[in-house]
């Protein structure tokens, strides 16, 4: 065995902690080489794309791929770090799909299982074609190579409208029945007023109006016929402003585009045939030697116009404050019976109420189709018939006018509820004649009336007299009246005056009353007063005079108390005290004085009687 040294071990320890320092140091540029090369960073709201340069080859024709294959990831990579080889792989970082409040996000996918022909919806995520479910509001990280993300504005329907759901793919069902799930066709259930996510490539939603409205027909040469919807309530959220406007203008474009397809040569065709169908031909009339037969008008009745309710604009309603407008170009005109044409212009309230909605759209169409298929026809055909029994004399006097305008109320009622249109009123507004035969009922209706005026002229006539009459007898009676009450007045202040002195008079008299016993009581408190005070003065006189006698008859008789008060009245210091100790016992203590006195038999002291005073007599009224 080799000895170890000092010299050698020192050697050993410096070559192996320069060794541990390379390893070290070695270390750090390794993990500073990976860490700068190999490190990827993802910041927030981004992903990475990594295509692979290397790997197993894919199938032909596909543009994303799974770890371990040739070609673009479809996995992207989240934000953070990861730690790819930059000789294998390429990475760019685009930023993630963010969809925000009240938007949605329509996924188009590039990749996957073809569709069948005709196709866009995809059935599963794992086809090519549209998802049909949507990404809400929120951070979304699919990779762009493989998929598109469509932002749109979700579906805001506002207060006093309903969506009508009609689905764009699967199976067509039955005519005239609502489509089911995978059904292409009109959905029963509607939508109510509320945000909802639907994706338009699956769903069509029609937002139709429900409530009251109306349609007014009126001469050309006054704008043409219009059909009004009620305003739409607005308000202060600017951001569901947004969306309601956004679907509104939606709904208005779909409008303009079945208006364009309803000026088609073949839709005013069709409405000139039922034009000329509900128009019947005048029946003959003689007038003198001439006969006469009314043409009818034979234009289209209903060429839709559709009017811009607003601006499109970000944050503003596309819908103004006033309804959208649809019109039609002519008032209704038919013969009367007596063979004159008559012109209305009238305006028919109706509304539509949700539970119909979806039906009557699955059989007419939109609002405006409604009114240019159902309404309009029937307003038409109603007033044609109903006018057609009633002459032209009618529609100028306000009975048979009132009489024929319920008439088409009541007939339109019956007719439209049928098709799930409920008819509120129908108002005639203006009623225009032939002058031929306007001006002779004019003027017998002028006549009549200023025979009615005549009459009522006298009979105001008559009612002036009566009132001047009764004028002058409320004149007489108000004077009447001032005179009565004016002796009303004089007899009830002569009244109240005679009652004011008898009553002062009593007062006096009740006062000299009072007077009276006052004084007779302070009489009488006087002398009994004096009585008292002299009673009080001889009783004390009295008890007085009967003491001084006891004293005299214990002392002995009188002379004894007379020198006992001498003594005292020689000598105010001498103090005599008698000391009565019974009958015949007398002890008389002198201090510093002593008289003797004969010591003799007490008499018998003498009672004293007193005469009391008699009470004076009351005094007596």
């Amino acid at each position: 065995m080799k000895n170890i040294t000092p010299s050698s071990l020192a050697k050993n320890v410096s070559a192996a902690g320069a060794a541990i320092v390379f390893i070290v140091v070695f270390l750090f540029f390794v993990f500073m080489f990976i860490w700068n090369t190999f490190r990827v960073y993802v910041p927030s709201g981004r992903m990475a794309i990594v295509t692979a340069k290397s790997g197993k080859e894919p199938a032909p024709g596909t543009i994303l791929v799974e770890r371990g294959e040739k070609g673009i990831w479809r996995e992207v990579l989240p934000e953070g770090r990861h730690f790819l080889n930059p000789v294998r792989y390429d990475v760019r970082i685009v930023k993630a799909t963010e969809i925000p409040l009240g938007k949605i996000g329509i996924v188009i996918s590039k990749v996957g299982k073809e569709l069948p022909a005709g196709e866009i919806i995809a059935p599963d995520h794992d086809s090519k074609g549209v998802w049909r479910d949507v990404l809400g509001p929120g951070l979304y990280r699919l990779n762009p190579e493989g998929y598109t993300i469509e932002i749109a504005d979700a579906i805001n329907i506002p207060a006093g409208y309903v969506g009508v759901v009609t689905s764009q793919t699967g199976a067509m069902p039955k005519p005239g029945e609502f489509a089911t799930i995978g059904e292409k066709g009109v959905l029963q259930d509607i939508l109510q007023p509320g945000l909802y996510y639907i994706n338009r490539y699956a769903y069509q939603v029609n937002v139709i109006e429900i409530g009251m409205n109306q349609v007014s027909m009126t001469s050309s040469n006054k704008g043409g016929s219009v059909f009004n919807t009620k305003s739409r309530l607005s308000i202060n959220n600017s951001a569901m402003q947004e969306l309601e406007a956004n679907t509104l203008n939606f709904q208005q474009e779909l409008r303009r585009q079945n208006q364009s397809q309803m000026t088609t040569p073949s839709v005013k065709e069709s409405f000139n045939r039922v034009m000329k169908q509900n128009a019947k031909p005048a029946s003959k009339m003689v007038r003198g030697d001439a006969k006469a037969k009314m043409p009818m008008r034979e234009e289209a009745m209903a060429d839709m116009v559709l009017a811009e309710g607003g601006a499109k604009g970000v944050g503003i309603p596309a819908i103004s404050p006033e309804a959208q407008i649809f019109g039609v170009s002519k008032a209704v005109e038919f013969p009367s019976r007596d063979g004159f044409k008559v012109s209305l212009e009238m305006t028919v309230e109706f509304e539509l109420l949700p539970e119909h909605i979806s039906k009557i759209y699955l059989l007419y169409g939109d609002l405006p189709q409604v009114v240019e298929k159902i309404i309009l026809p029937q307003v038409l055909s109603v007033s044609r018939l109903k006018g057609s029994s009633y002459g032209a004399q009618d529609f100028i006097l306000g009975e048979g006018r009132e009489k024929f305008q319920n008439d088409l109320r009541e007939e339109l009622v019956k007719t439209l509820a049928t098709k799930n249109i409920i008819v509120h009123n129908a108002i005639i507004r203006t009623v225009e004649i032939p002058m031929d035969i306007l001006q002779p009922i004019r003027a017998v209706s002028l006549a009549q009336e200023q025979n009615l005026t005549n009459i009522s002229m006298q009979e105001t006539a008559k009612k002036l007299g009566e009132l001047n009459t009764e004028t002058e007898l409320i004149e007489q009676r108000r004077r009447e009246v001032n005179q009565e009450t004016e002796k009303l007045v004089a007899t009830t202040a002569a009244e109240c005056k005679r009652e004011v002195e008898t009553i002062a008079a009593e007062v006096k008299l009740k006062v000299a009353e009072i007077g009276v016993k006052r004084s007779e009581l302070l009489a009488k408190i006087t002398s009994l007063k004096g009585e008292t005070e002299a009673n009080v003065k001889f009783l004390t006189a009295n008890e007085s005079a009967i003491g001084e006698g006891m004293l005299a008859n214990a002392l002995g008789g009188g002379q004894y108390l007379a020198y006992m008060k001498a003594v005292e009245a020689l000598n105010p210091k001498i103090t005599t005290r008698v000391i009565y100790a019974g009958d015949g016992t007398l002890w008389t203590d002198l201090e510093k004085a002593a008289l003797p006195l004969p010591i003799k038999p007490a008499p018998t002291p003498t009672p004293i009687r007193v005469q009391q005073p008699q009470q004076s007599q009351q005094v007596r009224k």
